[in-house]
């Protein structure tokens, strides 16, 4: 009987030893397969926020890796003990132990468990290419600033002041200032003819104004037409090295809300405030075969407003540069399409479709009230005397 129990004592501390070493194999195999490893011996760690490297640059600049989530950690503080410690003849040797990768963490997130059965039933949130479009009530600002903020990014924007088209820059700074991208580095690229009436506006720390000279028009067609090369030579000379991404902006503009890293994609466009109630038969595409920016009938997803354009600078880039050239084509053959750069960069987008579309709440109009659909103005274009500002533009009688 004694040499029964000692046999089985045996054979139990061999099973142990075969299970130690089985764990030690399990958890080398861990150490070669999983990335990241979530770090949960930090009870006041409740989310942590996973850098994923980034390494395609453009013109000397990271391209931003949207692969980047908040997750939420899958141990206890118990199991990742028992991982780590699990008793002097069960432990690692140091040499064995798991690397675990540099991450960021946040501090604890309190939010709202967000729902997969309720949310905003009266407006669509998703395109048929699975675009986000961006409304009041489809995301939380808390959870996009943790996620956007530590990555430091630059934001380049442009904002054209032409002619008596620069009296609406303060308002625009001033605004911008309290909304836009608010504890993101912003520098602003203003294009004028009236350098001596640009304003002094403060700006926060991070934040700066550079002025590009640029040649006044009698027409403002032309003024319009010629933004999309300013853009482009821009971004080839001085934006390409320095931002992360563009948005290129109406001065005529105040913004009236938020307006943060919800907005960042690839390639975002922004619904026309006057279209977005309407069929693709009633949008003003240009419709005459002969010109660079035509459409057919019966085509068209959206009509996107030509005051926001954003995204990736190298994306930014290729669609300005495509709608210079088009415009030259048409120019080169006596044509100029219905609403200039606005027609050629509808056709772009119904070929290049956006990785992220804003809803109206993102280019409204002074002179509409807020409806059901729109139900915060974040940015709008003001009220103006088109005949006084524009320079052919005839005044009513």
């Amino acid at each position: 009987m004694t040499l029964g129990r000692k046999n089985r004592r045996v054979e139990k501390s061999g099973d142990q030893k075969s299970v130690t070493m089985e764990l030690m194999r399990t958890l080398n195999e861990l150490k070669r397969l999983v990335n990241p490893v979530l770090d949960s011996r930090n009870p006041d760690h409740h989310y942590t926020l996973v850098q994923w490297p980034s390494t395609c640059p453009f013109s000397h600049r990271r391209e931003v890796n949207l692969q980047q989530h908040i997750r939420k950690e899958h141990l206890t503080e118990e199991d990742s003990r028992s991982l780590d410690s699990g008793g002097a003849e069960n432990s690692l040797p140091s040499s064995q132990t798991i690397q675990r990768p540099s991450i960021k963490t946040t501090k604890k997130l309190l939010y709202k468990q967000p729902s997969v059965l309720m949310g905003r039933t009266n407006v669509v949130t998703v395109t048929p290419w699975l675009a986000p479009i961006v409304w009041e009530g489809t995301f939380n600002p808390l959870i996009v600033d943790s996620i956007y903020k530590p990555m430091h990014l630059s934001i380049a924007t442009t904002v054209f002041a032409v002619g008596k088209y620069v009296r609406f820059l303060r308002d625009f700074l001033e605004t911008a200032e309290k909304h836009f991208m608010v504890d993101f580095k912003v520098h602003y690229y203003i294009f004028t003819d009236r350098r001596e009436d640009v304003p002094a506006v403060v700006l926060a720390p991070g934040r700066n104004v550079t002025i590009i000279p640029v040649p006044g028009s009698n027409r403002w067609q032309e003024i319009s037409s010629r933004r999309m090369e300013m853009i482009q030579t821009t971004i080839e000379n001085q934006i390409g090295k320095e931002a992360d991404y563009i948005f290129c902006l109406d001065v005529d503009t105040k913004f009236h809300g938020r307006w943060g890293a919800e907005t960042l994609s690839r390639l975002v466009a922004t619904i026309h405030p006057g279209y977005y109630e309407q069929t693709h038969e009633h949008y003003p595409y240009e419709r005459r075969p002969a010109s660079r920016a035509y459409i057919p009938a019966g085509e068209g997803d959206y009509y996107y407003g030509g005051a926001t354009i954003a995204g990736y600078v190298r994306d930014v880039h290729k669609l300005a540069k495509y709608c210079r050239e088009q415009l030259e084509a048409d120019a080169a053959n006596s044509i100029e399409a219905a609403w200039q750069e606005e027609s050629h960069l509808n056709r772009y987008l119904l070929y290049n479709k956006p990785t992220k579309i804003l809803s109206p709440e993102y280019l409204w109009q002074d002179f509409k009230a807020k409806n059901n659909e729109v139900q915060i103005i974040r940015f709008s274009q003001v009220n103006k005397n088109y005949a006084e500002v524009r320079p052919n533009v005839k005044k009513r009688k």
